[in-house]
């Protein structure tokens, strides 16, 4: 059986040590490209991006991001939908150096847009297989039941 919470949790966690996705517009041909989303560990039903009015995923709407953790154990595909964030508060509560090296207008750049990615469902991978899990994988042996409890398709 899947435990849910467990891939939940280490699926937050990962995200919150490598903040950083792959995200494109449902129903476009564009690609989808490296988006750093802005966490907020009490707002675990969406993420932020700094974007700029001209980028290929400012028109907003449905989307999927694609996640990778840096350890490469855990994988994510979450779709949701992409709005645009005009609360001030919000968009102060996350601008750094980091982001402000990114728009030379600095915080009232006309070309600055925040969105939101308002979470729908993910489907979630972990890869970390057990002592036994990685003996059986080298030496040819079956680990699609270990892998098993590993997948989980969950709302966010």
């Amino acid at each position: 059986m899947t435990d849910t919470a467990d891939i939940r949790s280490r699926f937050w966690a990962d995200l919150c040590a490598s903040p950083f996705l792959m995200v494109g517009l449902q129903g476009s041909h564009e690609h989808s490209e490296p988006m750093t989303a802005q966490l907020d560990p009490n707002a675990n039903h969406c993420f932020w991006f700094y974007t700029n009015r001209a980028n290929r995923i400012a028109p907003g709407g449905p989307a999927m991001a694609q996640f990778m953790s840096k350890d490469h154990y855990l994988f994510a595909c979450i779709h949701g939908v992409l709005a645009a964030e005009t609360d001030p508060v919000v968009i102060d509560r996350y601008w750094s150096k980091e982001v402000e090296a990114w728009y030379p207008g600095g915080r009232n750049d006309p070309n600055l847009l925040m969105l939101r990615f308002d979470l729908g469902n993910a489907e979630i991978w972990r890869a970390d297989l057990s002592v036994k899990g990685v003996f059986k994988r080298m030496f040819g042996g079956d680990v699609r039941d270990e892998m098993k409890s590993k997948h989980a398709e969950i709302a966010l």
